[in-house]
């Protein structure tokens, strides 16, 4: 049976969690942010480009894909066809449940975006997304960053690629990771969301499709062992 190399994933997601805490720890978001504001706002924050094609266009053009990796489950594609039935059905069930991830810890977050915030016109005030409990006095519901989510949600897919496809996995993680980087960074030039919001949504998606990896290939270990053992022939008594 072909086998995941558990221990340098575990490896990659622990340094990845490790980097993106020294980021909170550094206290850059405020200071990025300003980078792209005034006192006015974001200037970019209407931009056509970045609503329209960036936001609106990307949005839709993530889920076609994942529409056709659901229709691909039943009549598979290209690389697609080195998978089986089963490790179809995770690649694309994997990508919704990074999603979902992502936006159940959005959708209870209480701390607000950069345009919400008193120095750049409104009328929150900064608050870490470590301040649990703590109402900044605006909108909250901005951490993590779900936009970029349409990009690394896909991040998930490459631990069922590396063992099914590894000529196609390298590139699919790469491009999965450029997108979501991409994506996250238009939200910020618009003031959507801080540096560390994007860093904690690619690091949610990845263990997201680490963890659903464990899980599947524990099953199928366990269902395989239970079919051998009703194969084998019984010992008389």
């Amino acid at each position: 049976m072909l086998r995941t190399p558990y221990s340098r994933f575990v490896g990659w997601t622990v340094l990845a969690l490790l980097c993106v805490l020294a980021w909170d720890a550094s206290g850059l978001d405020l200071p990025v942010a300003h980078l792209f504001a005034s006192p006015a706002g974001f200037a970019l924050r209407d931009n056509p480009f970045l609503v329209h094609v960036m936001h609106e266009g990307a949005k839709s053009l993530s889920w076609l894909v994942v529409i056709c990796l659901f229709l691909a489950i039943a009549k598979p594609v290209g690389f697609l066809r080195r998978l089986d039935l089963g490790d179809r059905a995770q690649l694309a069930l994997s990508i919704v449940a990074s999603v979902l991830v992502v936006t159940l810890i959005k959708h209870h977050s209480r701390t607000s975006c950069p345009w919400d915030l008193n120095a750049f016109g409104g009328v929150a005030h900064y608050a870490s997304h470590w301040s649990w409990g703590l109402l900044d006095g605006g909108p909250g519901r901005c951490f993590p960053a779900g936009h970029a989510s349409a990009g690394f949600a896909f991040l998930s897919g490459y631990f069922v690629l590396t063992r099914r496809a590894p000529s196609v996995a390298g590139w699919w993680l790469t491009g999965s990771g450029a997108a979501g980087l991409v994506l996250g960074l238009a939200q910020q030039l618009r003031g959507a969301h801080y540096t560390s919001h994007t860093l904690w949504t690619a690091w949610l998606c990845w263990t997201t499709g680490l963890l659903i990896e464990c899980v599947c290939q524990w099953w199928r270990s366990r269902a395989n062992q239970l079919a051998l053992d009703a194969s084998s022939p019984q010992t008389p008594l």
